[in-house]
């Protein structure tokens, strides 16, 4: 049966394109999700958490929603990968819990983060959380997306949000569609689009030693975003595993097992790169 979250994408649809919706962008609500006919808007939600330096500006309520279109084989949440393996919320619910916390973070210059898996595969559940946390709780707000989807954030979204963070995962576009089984064009796409709208963006960067760390590959990426004009800042993230023991708990092969983590050495090599092209790498 086709269940349908929060108005946005059916569980269980024929293929993986229809299934996140690349067919319809024409059938997506121009406004924020307050203005959907069917409330409350609920969506697939998997957890949500405080998080302090990783997820934007100060600390954070993180929100992360269940099901993702890539599957990038470092993935350190894969729990999230499917939105089945999330729980029917409402934005209400969402909204009251983050409420607890509002003093503490307006202090910290912190916000809410919508997070994944991929917050734009339930499109109007996440508008309708970016625009109540900015317009009720006041908050600073921040995507956390690959932007393979970004054709589903409408600009009515984008107002409400003040800040993403972008994953570009490889220059390469082999590289980058082994590492997530998907294709590089539409998250280079949605950066121009941000681009031109002024949004500020943050690029984040996973270095995987033997996978993404070729000099080269980094060089791509880095001309790319200091070419864009908003890019604020870039996060050189060094491959980890941190996330194996979900993998086998999922029963999932986790490819990456005998990959290192790169030494410090190597992540200063990179940031270096980055700095080359006027970005500020952390």
């Amino acid at each position: 049966m086709t269940v349908l979250l929060g108005k946005d994408i059916p569980v269980g649809a024929p293929t993986a394109d229809e299934r996140i919706g690349l067919h319809s962008p024409a059938g997506l609500p121009s406004t924020p999700a307050a203005a959907a006919t069917q409330r409350p808007i609920e969506g697939s939600v998997h957890s949500w958490d405080l998080s302090t330096g990783v997820d934007g500006p100060g600390t954070r309520f993180v929100t992360f929603l269940a099901g993702c279109p890539l599957a990038c084989l470092y993935c350190h949440n894969p729990d999230t990968m499917k939105m089945r393996n999330g729980k029917r919320t409402s934005a209400d619910d969402v909204l009251a819990e983050a409420a607890k916390y509002t003093t503490f973070i307006k202090a910290s210059g912190g916000g809410a983060t919508i997070s994944g898996g991929e917050p734009l595969l339930q499109p109007v559940f996440a508008g309708e959380l970016f625009h109540r946390m900015k317009h009720e709780l006041g908050l600073h707000t921040a995507l956390d997306t690959s932007g393979f989807l970004g054709v589903r954030a409408t600009d009515a979204m984008l107002r409400d949000i003040d800040l993403v963070l972008l994953d570009i995962k490889s220059w390469d576009r082999d590289t980058y569609k082994k590492v997530t089984a998907r294709e590089l064009q539409p998250t280079l796409d949605f950066a121009h689009r941000l681009a031109d709208l002024g949004k500020e963006v943050h690029v984040r960067f996973v270095l995987v030693p033997g996978l993404t760390d070729a000099p080269a590959n980094i060089e791509g990426v880095a001309a790319f975003a200091g070419s864009l004009g908003n890019v604020s800042r870039v996060d050189v993230l060094p491959f980890h595993k941190l996330g194996q023991s979900k993998w086998e708990a999922l029963d999932m092969p986790f490819t990456l097992a005998e990959t290192p983590s790169p030494g410090p050495e190597q992540v200063d090599a990179a940031k270096r790169i980055f700095e080359a092209h006027g970005l500020t790498a952390v």
